[in-house]
């Protein structure tokens, strides 16, 4: 049983940074595909960016590509999101998920486990 933890949201103006952290335990990492999810009030969960098992590979949803990266630290059972340049409309609960599959996937029925969320407000 993997257990994730998020943490790095916060209240930031427009065009500004924040660091997603995802840390995870109880299991063997490197044996995740990781993704980062969002969900904005009234809106359906939607995948913003995902990463392989080894970090070989990365998918970005097009309203963040250029702006957000995501990374891996194995060593460090951690995942990031690096979220630059935000917009108002970046505002949301994003999630970080675990997917037991060797592949890049972007629909959370793809991914067994779960962060607790954590909120990013951007402020225009």
């Amino acid at each position: 049983q993997v257990q994730l933890v998020e943490s790095g949201g916060g209240l930031v103006q427009a065009g500004g940074s924040l660091r997603l952290s995802c840390a995870a335990s109880g299991g063997t990492f490197s044996s995740y595909a990781m993704g980062w999810f969002r969900q904005a009030p009234g809106k359906e969960r939607d995948v913003v960016a995902a990463v392989r098992r080894s970090g070989s590979s990365t998918y970005y949803a097009d309203s963040v590509k250029g702006r957000f990266t995501i990374s891996r630290d194995n060593a460090k059972n951690t995942a990031y999101l690096q979220m630059n340049s935000l917009k108002p409309e970046d505002t949301a609960v994003y999630y970080c998920a675990a997917s037991a599959g060797w592949g890049l996937y972007l629909s959370d029925g793809n991914y067994n486990y779960w962060g607790q969320g954590t909120q990013v407000t951007v402020s225009s």
